[in-house]
């Protein structure tokens, strides 16, 4: 790995607010974000990239790249979750193993944002499509999970919410549905009149990433403790899983596409996981499933792990294939 790119990604000011926030939390200082504006800044984060993507995806013809890119991403979202689940199936329980592996199918939205910021600073592009192939991953790998409760459940009685509810509630959750409307809205939209929120949706983007990140280091901090009763093979599963599929998924989309940049796009979609979508749709299918457990592994682990070595990581295997 190129330990100058680690060094310059260590050194992101968007990371050192992440990092910033840990510290805010250890030494338990009073600095406190408003949470009505992580709101407004969540929403505008994936305003801001589904709508640059929208734009990217106009001067994107469908090609057959582009279809098979689709499906290849729908393909991770169901093989992740299948083998995550088994994993954990006897070490946390059905419900806690069915819900770890829907948020490790699924994506973080927060860190393909943070992804796009990095191939932003190594002035490196990715196809507008992998905003619209991010927020379909979210489903398939949700029903994956929902599935596998109900089929390895002992009750077989609580997680019988209907898979048509399912699917509904994970695309009309509000981060998926903000970031495919205004993906469409980027496609459909005049590029003159875009041109008049360029302002808006490109050149304040670091800062406000980087008070959203400062945030994130303070949860982080929080909520990491809820995962030590469950022992150390759940810090081992968050970190080790996802570099293995970000870097399996790297190495395998040479034979998909030669653009650098979708294929660590790709590689970031395997490797995250999800603590928004998922959380959600759990609460409704699984209410037995811990959020103690899958959203500090999720936020707390695997999250810090991606924004500061996964995505070196992952580029030198890009770059080394």
């Amino acid at each position: 790995m190129n330990t100058q790119l680690l060094l310059i990604n260590l050194t992101n000011p968007t990371l050192l607010f992440f990092v910033l926030g840990i510290v805010a939390t250890i030494v338990k200082s009073d600095l406190e974000i408003p949470s009505q504006t992580i709101k407004f800044i969540s929403i505008y984060l994936l305003f801001s990239i589904g709508f640059k993507g929208g734009q990217e995806l106009v001067h994107a013809p469908l090609s057959e790249e582009i279809i098979y890119s689709f499906f290849f991403g729908i393909l991770i979202a169901l093989i992740i979750p299948f083998y995550s689940f088994f994993i954990l199936k006897k070490r946390v329980g059905v419900f806690n193993a069915g819900a770890v592996a829907a948020a490790y199918g699924s994506v973080s939205a927060v860190t393909f944002v943070s992804a796009a910021n990095y191939l932003q600073s190594s002035q490196i592009n990715f196809g507008g499509h992998m905003v619209a192939i991010m927020a379909l991953m979210e489903a398939p790998a949700i029903i994956v999970g929902v599935v596998l409760m109900r089929k390895y459940s002992p009750q077989n009685n609580s997680t019988q919410i209907g898979i048509g509810s399912l699917i509904q509630h994970s695309f009309t959750n509000g981060s998926v549905l903000m970031v495919l409307g205004s993906l469409i809205i980027g496609t459909v939209a005049n590029s003159k009149h875009a041109e008049g929120i360029k302002p808006f949706t490109t050149d304040i983007f670091q800062g406000f990433l980087s008070i959203f990140l400062l945030e994130m280091g303070m949860v982080t901090a929080k909520r990491i403790k809820g995962c030590l009763k469950y022992g150390k093979v759940i810090f081992l599963f968050a970190l080790l899983v996802p570099l293995i599929n970000g870097c399996l998924v790297a190495f395998i989309t040479q034979f998909l596409t030669s653009d650098p940049g979708n294929r660590f796009m790709f590689s970031i979609l395997a490797a995250s996981a999800s603590y928004i979508a998922v959380p959600a749709s759990m609460r409704l299918a699984a209410p037995e499933a811990d959020p103690g457990l899958y959203i500090p592994m999720a936020l707390g682990l695997t999250f810090p792990f991606n924004i500061t070595f996964g995505m070196p990581i992952y580029m030198a295997v890009i770059n080394h294939f």
